[in-house]
């Protein structure tokens, strides 16, 4: 049957809801996706880098520090203004110290973000939880697409030089938040503020019951593994790997744009 929904409201830009998922840093499952996926990193002198859905810069600051501040530049692209503020904070905290040319955050939603870039202007890009993401309403169908989904992967490639590599982290078709949640509840005796704590897990089974509803209509996109391998093939990647994280509730990817 057609889905006949109009387009819903966005949450992602506003305040409420980024600063909800920032909190998301201090729960153990993500600590161990962030591990992860800053192990695949392999920023070297000179690139330059995208994070992609950057939050607060959390993958951001993982890149100067992983290359011990050698990088030239990183940008941080969120569709939430509030994001700026954390990740300038987080910015100022590094050691060696980044410049404001070397470290940048620009708002934008990656749907359409990404086509201000110029081809072959990056050697990699980097992105946590976030592509699935975008989203796309048919009118003429009267349906969500995976449009957006399969031109954020189009640009990503564009973007990258030859060699680039493109890491990213996607939730697995049904995530359990309330899994990645219990996962969690270990960590409370030992965290600092505890109430805190457990109010910021509240908020994220919250937003999370919005995703899964949104996803289930087709708005967001859960996709199998297959099928997500596939797309990135389609859009010209290869040499892809792949590994389970976030309480087994998100994969792990790691490809690269071939050279000519």
């Amino acid at each position: 049957m057609t889905n006949l929904f109009p387009p819903s409201v966005n949450y992602w830009p506003q305040s409420a809801c980024a600063e909800a998922f920032w909190s998301q840093l201090q729960l153990p499952p993500y600590r161990r996706l962030l591990s992860e996926t800053v192990k695949w990193l392999d920023p070297r002198p000179g690139d330059r880098w995208l994070d992609l859905g950057c939050g607060s810069g959390e993958l951001s600051r993982a890149l100067w520090r992983k290359s011990e501040g050698q990088v030239s530049q990183v940008i941080g692209l969120d569709c939430a203004a509030a994001s700026a503020e954390p990740f300038g904070d987080g910015a100022r905290t590094l050691q060696p110290p980044p410049t404001a040319e070397n470290m940048q955050f620009h708002r934008a939603d990656f749907t359409t973000g990404l086509a201000s870039f110029a081809s072959a202007s990056f050697d990699g890009v980097v992105s946590g939880l976030a592509i699935q993401y975008a989203e796309e309403f048919c009118a003429a169908s009267g349906r969500w697409t995976t449009a957006a989904y399969d031109r954020v992967l189009g640009e990503v490639h564009r973007i990258l030089r030859p060699g680039g590599a493109f890491v990213f982290s996607v939730n697995v078709p049904e995530p359990s938040w309330t899994r990645v949640t219990f996962s969690s509840m270990k960590a409370v005796l030992k965290a600092r503020r505890p109430v805190r704590y457990l109010t910021n897990a509240v908020r994220m089974l919250s937003y999370g019951r919005w995703l899964k509803r949104e996803a289930r209509r087709g708005r967001f996109h859960y996709l199998p593994l297959p099928t997500v391998r596939e797309k990135l093939t389609t859009a010209g990647f290869a040499n892809i790997e792949d590994r389970l994280s976030y309480a087994r509730q998100a994969y792990l990817l790691r490809c690269h744009k071939l050279y000519a």
